[in-house]
């Protein structure tokens, strides 16, 4: 049985999987940094805790989105890449971005136009 959210839009597993919370600033950063170092990920996103950053990244390797390469080295290191899988959503983040820096002025413009909108109707209804 499918699920009725994903009925109206059977693009919501996809945008709970890649749109949630810190995924797209993960996947972002190691699409355009490469093979990223936990402590080099963190300073690429900056506003991630570690806590949240290791469940995130826990969770992308299990969703087959991130790759985790442990080297058996004194001190051990860790690094993390984006996988195949995840390389085919770079032209999805870059539609996005293109749309981003075309329409976003606009949305600047109805949002200003709707809050002045409701200001003034707030006002008329106290008199």
């Amino acid at each position: 049985m499918t699920d009725v959210t994903e009925q109206a839009c059977p693009i919501n597993p996809m945008l709970d999987l890649v749109f949630s919370r810190w995924t797209t600033p993960i996947l972002w950063a190691l699409a355009h940094h490469g093979r990223l170092r936990f402590n080099e990920l963190q300073r690429a996103v900056p506003s991630i805790t570690p806590k949240v950053l290791t469940q995130r990244l826990r969770q992308l390797e299990r969703d087959g989105l991130v790759v985790r390469t442990y080297h058996a080295e004194i001190p051990p290191r860790v690094e993390y890449e984006i996988s195949d899988l995840s390389r085919t959503l770079i032209p999805v983040f870059d539609t996005l971005t293109s749309w981003s820096g075309a329409h976003m002025q606009q949305v600047a413009a109805a949002r200003r136009a709707y809050d002045t909108a409701q200001a003034e109707e707030a006002a008329w209804a106290e008199g």
